[in-house]
C-alpha cells in the first residue's frame, strides 16, 4: 500500500422511486440558503425517517466556547423535541431523522439568547432502512498472504483476487507488490491460478503485468481488465491488460501508452459498455512527474483508444483514492475520496460528498456532506439496490459500513465484526457483498447477507 511514511497509503425498504435527474437541483441546493441561517438543512430536502444527516452551521453564529442545544420538530414547528442538550459548537452534528414519515421537519439550534433554524420545513419520507443484514465470517486464514489494494472482480462464477501490496513480506512480495492471481467460488476455498512472476529486475514488463495495487480493475467485454497502476516501482504504469482465464494476460495497448498518464490512485469503473477512468493524481516524491491532481474523465471501448470528457460545472473536486466502483440505477457514482500528500500540496484532503452522472459530462450532487466520516482508500459498491461505503482511512483505519438507496439518505450498519482497515478488496458476488483482506494485513474473508428469517 502507499504507506504512512513507508510507501503511497504510509507514504503515499421503501425506496425513493426516482433519483434526481440531470439538470435538477442537487440535494444541497434544495431551498434558498439565503433564507436560512443553517447551512443544512435549509428546507425542502427529502430526508427519510431514521436516516442520518450532517447538520451544518457557521460556528460564528454563537459566542466563542458556547455549547449548542439542538432540538427538532416533526410538525412544522408546533412542538419540539430535544436532540442534544450541549453539542460542541463545531458546525457539524450527525443527526438521525425522527421516525415520523409524513411529518414536516424542522431543526433548531440555540445557545443563550441566540436561536437559528431552517426557515421552512422539509418532508420526512418513509424509512429506507433494512434491519436484517448480517455478516458471516467465512475464514480468518485464507491461503493467500495478507495484502492491501488487491484487485477484486467477480467473473464467470468466481471471485478473482489480483496482485496487492505488502512490503514487509519479502517472500511473497519481493518487490513490494506482486502479480499473482487467486480465485474462489465460495470464499473459503481459494486456488492460485497465476503464481507471482514479479520477482527481480529480470522481469519483462511486456510479457506480464508488473506487480501493483490500487490500480483500475473492471470486468468488461467478458474479460477481466487491469488499467494502469501505482508508483511503487518509481514509475507510473501506462499499460492496460485483459484476460479470459486469469492465467494468461494480454497487453492490450502494446506500443500505445494510455493518453491520461502519468497518474495513480484513479477511480475506475465499467459503465455503459465502456471502461471509465476518473480523477487520480501524480505522486512526484515517489515517481518523477509534474504535480497534478485530476478531475477529468476518460473513457474507452477497447482500452486502446481513449476519449477525454470535460465535466461541466458543478462537478466533484479533484480527487481519487476510491476502491471498487458503484454503478447504481443507471448512473455512475463518485462517493467521497481524497488526495494523497505531495510536496506542493502537503495536506491530504478527505471528502464525503456524493455525485452521480449518466454521461460523465453532467453531474448531480446528491449531498455536499454525507454523515459518514470523510475518507480515502475506502471501498464502494452497488449491491442489493443500494450504494455502499465501507472502511477506509480518515487519519486512522475504519470499519464502519454505510448504505443508501438514493445517495441522500444514509444508514449505518451496526456492529461490524471485522477489524478496521483501508484498501480492502470488496466483491459483489453470488448474491452477497464480500469484504476480503486489506490494510488489517490478515487473510480474512467475510460476507454480508440478508438474515435468514426463521419459520414460526
Amino acid at each position: 500500500m502507499f504507506r504512512f511514511r513507508l510507501s503511497l497509503v504510509a507514504m503515499l425498504a421503501l425506496l425513493i422511486p426516482v433519483l434526481a435527474s440531470e439538470g435538477s437541483r442537487s440535494e444541497s441546493e434544495c431551498g434558498d440558503s439565503k433564507e436560512s441561517p443553517l447551512l443544512s438543512p435549509v428546507g425542502g430536502e427529502r430526508w427519510a425517517a431514521g436516516s442520518r444527516h450532517l447538520l451544518r452551521w457557521n460556528p460564528a453564529s454563537f459566542p466563542s466556547g458556547a455549547t449548542v442545544r439542538i432540538a427538532s420538530s416533526t410538525d412544522d414547528g408546533k412542538t419540539w423535541s430535544e436532540q442534544a442538550p450541549a453539542a460542541p459548537n463545531t458546525g457539524r452534528y450527525v443527526w438521525k431523522v425522527p421516525d415520523a414519515p409524513g411529518g414536516r421537519g424542522r431543526v433548531r439550534l440555540s445557545a443563550g439568547s441566540i436561536t437559528i433554524g431552517n426557515s421552512r420545513a422539509f418532508p420526512i419520507l418513509p424509512s429506507q432502512e433494512r434491519t436484517d443484514y448480517r455478516w458471516e465470517r467465512v475464514t480468518l486464514n485464507a491461503p493467500f498472504a495478507p495484502r492491501d489494494g488487491a484487485g477484486a472482480l467477480s467473473y464467470r462464477g468466481k471471485m478473482w483476487f489480483l496482485g496487492g501490496w505488502n512490503p514487509n513480506d519479502k517472500r511473497h512480495f519481493p518487490r513490494i507488490c506482486n502479480n499473482e492471481v487467486w480465485s474462489s467460488a465460495d470464499g473459503a476455498q481459494w486456488e492460485l491460478v497465476k503464481p507471482n512472476t514479479f520477482l527481480d529486475r529480470s522481469f519483462d514488463a511486456a510479457s506480464d503485468w508488473e506487480g501493483r495495487h490500487t490500480a483500475g480493475y473492471v470486468v468488461h467485454e467478458n474479460r477481466m481488465w487491469i488499467v494502469g497502476g501505482d508508483v511503487n516501482q518509481g514509475h507510473y504504469h501506462f499499460d492496460v491488460w485483459n484476460s479470459e482465464d486469469g492465467k494468461s494476460w494480454n497487453l492490450v495497448n502494446r506500443g500505445r501508452p494510455v493518453p491520461w498518464g502519468p497518474r495513480a490512485l484513479h477511480y475506475t469503473a465499467a459503465y455503459r459498455g465502456r471502461i471509465w477512468v476518473l480523477g487520480g493524481q501524480t505522486v512526484p516524491q515517489m515517481a518523477a512527474s509534474p504535480e497534478a491532481i485530476h478531475r477529468d474523465v476518460w473513457t474507452s471501448k477497447d482500452g486502446v483508444d481513449w476519449e477525454k470528457i470535460e465535466p461541466q460545472e458543478p462537478c466533484w473536486s479533484p480527487r481519487g483514492m476510491i476502491g471498487g466502483s458503484a454503478v447504481h440505477r443507471g448512473r455512475l457514482w463518485v462517493l467521497g475520496g481524497g488526495t494523497y500528500d505531495t510536496p506542493k500540496y502537503p495536506a491530504r484532503n478527505y471528502y464525503s460528498d456524493v455525485w452521480s452522472t449518466r454521461d460523465g459530462v453532467r453531474w448531480t450532487r446528491h449531498t455536499e456532506a454525507a454523515p459518514w466520516e470523510p475518507r480515502q482508500y475506502h471501498d464502494v459498491a452497488a449491491w442489493d439496490d443500494r450504494l455502499w461505503v465501507m472502511e477506509g482511512y480518515a487519519r486512522a483505519n475504519r470499519n464502519d459500513v454505510w448504505y443508501s438507496s438514493d445517495g441522500v439518505n444514509w444508514y449505518e450498519l451496526p456492529n461490524t465484526p471485522w477489524k478496521p482497515r483501508h484498501a480492502a478488496s470488496v466483491f459483489v458476488h453470488n448474491g452477497s457483498l464480500w469484504m476480503v483482506a486489506g490494510n488489517n494485513m490478515e487473510p480474512d474473508v467475510w460476507k454480508l447477507v440478508p438474515a435468514v428469517k426463521k419459520t414460526p
